[in-house]
Order: structure tokens, then C-alpha cells, then sequence
């Protein structure tokens, strides 16, 4: 499934979920369907699920916190290995994303 505009995209693919553009919505309720598709391949049985955000140039605050609902939501799957693949290019992800380990500290975080 995916979740699209003309600022951004929102996909996944087996057990990757890509997100690319930039992310500006109005709210947690405009984040609520990426909330729903996201949740439901955390709940599939897969031994990890990996969030690709390299190609996301921005996030708002809200979108923020949708990244921290879906890592406690990781967290209490307990046996589900999550990755979070970032870039350095986007500066606002490598003051961001470290954040997300706070929250699940088998976070496995990549920055590159």
C-alpha cells in the first residue's frame, strides 16, 4: 500500500517502509492513515521491520511524534527487531532520530 501527495510518499515494501519527500501535514489526525498502514506491518509477524527515512527531507513536529508512537509500538511487540536507516544529509534526522532510542533502546539506529 501507499500513501502519497505532491510533497510526499509514504510505502512499504515486505518489511520496509519508505518514506520520501517532505512531510508537513496539518496533525496527528492527517498522520493517522501512515499511523494505520505502519501498524499493520508491525503486527504481521515479522522478526524486524526496518523504517528507510533517507529519502525524507523533512518532518514537522507531528510527524515526529508519529515516529515515536510507531517505535513504542515496536517496543511492545517485544520480539520485533526495528531499524530506523537515516541520513546525515538532512541534519534535522541526526538530531531527531537519536531520540527514538530513548524510547526503545534496541532501536537498531543507522546513520549514514
Amino acid at each position: 500500500m501507499e500513501i502519497s501527495d505532491e510533497n510526499f510518499r509514504v510505502w512499504a515494501e515486505n518489511n520496509e517502509v519508505y518514506f520520501d519527500g517532505v512531510f508537513r501535514l496539518a496533525g496527528p489526525d492527517a498522520y493517522a492513515p501512515i499511523y494505520s498502514l505502519i501498524t499493520r506491518l508491525l503486527h504481521e509477524g515479522h522478526k524486524q521491520v526496518t523504517f528507510n527515512l533517507t529519502g525524507l527531507e523533512f518532518l514537522n513536529s507531528s510527524g515526529i511524534n508519529l515516529l515515536a508512537k510507531l517505535t513504542i509500538e515496536a517496543r511492545k511487540i517485544g520480539d520485533l527487531l526495528l531499524i530506523v536507516k537515516g541520513t546525515n544529509q538532512h541534519p534535522w534526522q541526526a538530531k531527531s532520530l537519536p531520540n527514538l532510542k530513548k524510547l526503545h533502546p534496541l532501536l537498531d539506529l543507522r546513520l549514514a
